[in-house]
């Protein structure tokens, strides 16, 4: 079913020129698009590539001329990137879960279900389960015992939501998350290298006599606020005694763990691989670049942003922008990356200096 400019324009608050009868039926790339679709050449870099498709319709930035490009119809976003994700919502066709509940999902007679909620193929809900209005749950995925789906909630194929998990509306998660496992927490009766070496600062000589670890079980559950995303293959902990928290809108990418007890607060950027360990709590607003590290049982102040591969071992201050391992703030790293380029060229300076004492030694 297609959409006429005019249509997507108003839909998106952008101004719309040219034929905006015209009728587009996806998106594409410039190079790639048919006389059907609408091109997003919404940078100066992509305008080139509408000449190499077929395109009669295109989103461009503000200021580009759109009969110059040969185009019969445009729409000129001041935001191209903002309205792409009002484009892609509106040609999402979504993960195809048929309407109704598939005949081979084994729900507990107990679990409730709420209207117009579709549950795919070979899905398990556990007893005393709730899943809201409109929630839709691909095939394979499991809903552990009195566990609450949200409404509108999106659960991919394969997900894994454990007992007792709390879930918001408007969730999305991706194939492959487990949501709820049990967090890693092991203590052994006496007291271990691990604690030793916080003690000392790895000062003190490793104990001879072996060590043995004992589980501490994880009472506590997680609670995904609204309009959270997962994605795939990320892993959140169940606390321990309290709960681990997702504030609402706060987004994770895939391969991200997040352990025991963790607060997260709302609209936060988790990119990919990221790992925090358990106890930390992560303000408002905070954004982790991928394969960020943090500690357990520090305090990440609110809009917080941190460059990919930041180590964080200690409590962030409200606003500070950091990069490096250990982390210190950005601008500071920049200077430590230009000096260490600059060492080799340094090291010959002070090779050159020590011969040249030498040498007067010698003469004296």
């Amino acid at each position: 079913m297609g959409h006429t400019i005019e249509q997507i324009a108003a839909a998106l608050g952008a101004e719309a020129l040219g034929a905006v009868d015209l009728e587009v039926t996806g998106l594409a790339e410039p190079a790639r698009a048919g006389p059907d679709q609408l091109a997003l050449a919404m940078s100066e870099k992509f305008l080139a590539d509408l000449s190499n498709g077929a395109a009669r319709a295109a989103v461009l930035g503000a200021g580009s001329d759109w009969q110059a490009l040969g185009l019969k119809a445009a729409i000129i976003a001041p935001r191209p990137r903002y309205a792409l994700a009002g484009l892609t919502a509106a040609m999402d066709r979504g993960p195809g879960i048929a309407a109704g509940v598939h005949a081979t999902a084994v729900i507990d007679a107990s679990a409730r279900i709420g209207a117009g909620a579709a549950i795919g193929p070979f899905v398990v809900i556990g007893r005393g389960a709730r899943i809201g209005a409109n929630a839709r749950i691909d095939a394979h995925a499991s809903i552990g015992a009195e566990a609450a789906i949200g409404d509108d909630a999106v659960i991919h194929a394969g997900v894994r939501i454990g007992a007792r998990v709390r879930i918001g509306d408007r969730v999305f998660i991706q194939p492959g998350a487990v949501i709820g496992g049990d967090g890693f927490s092991f203590v052994t009766p006496e007291k271990s290298t691990v604690e030793r070496a916080r003690e000392t600062l790895g000062k003190a000589a490793a104990p001879a006599a072996s060590q043995s670890w004992t589980r501490i079980h994880s009472l506590g559950s997680v609670v995904l606020g609204d309009d959270v995303e997962i994605g795939a293959n990320t892993a959140i902990d169940r606390g321990t005694i309290a709960n681990t928290e997702i504030g609402d809108g706060t987004k994770l990418d895939n391969l991200v763990h997040i352990g025991h007890n963790v607060r997260i607060g709302r609209d936060c950027l988790i990119c990919g691989q990221v790992g925090s360990a358990g106890s930390t709590v992560i303000g408002d607003r905070v954004v982790l670049g991928g394969q960020c590290g943090l500690s357990d049982n520090i305090v990440i102040g609110d809009d917080v942003v941190a460059a990919g591969a930041t180590k964080i071992f200690s409590n962030v201050p409200s606003g500070r922008m950091l990069m490096g391992s250990p982390a210190v703030k950005m601008d500071t790293q920049v200077e430590i990356y230009k000096a260490m380029r600059r060492l080799p060229r340094v090291m010959k300076t002070v090779e050159a200096l020590q011969k040249a004492v030498f040498n007067r030694g010698q003469n004296d």
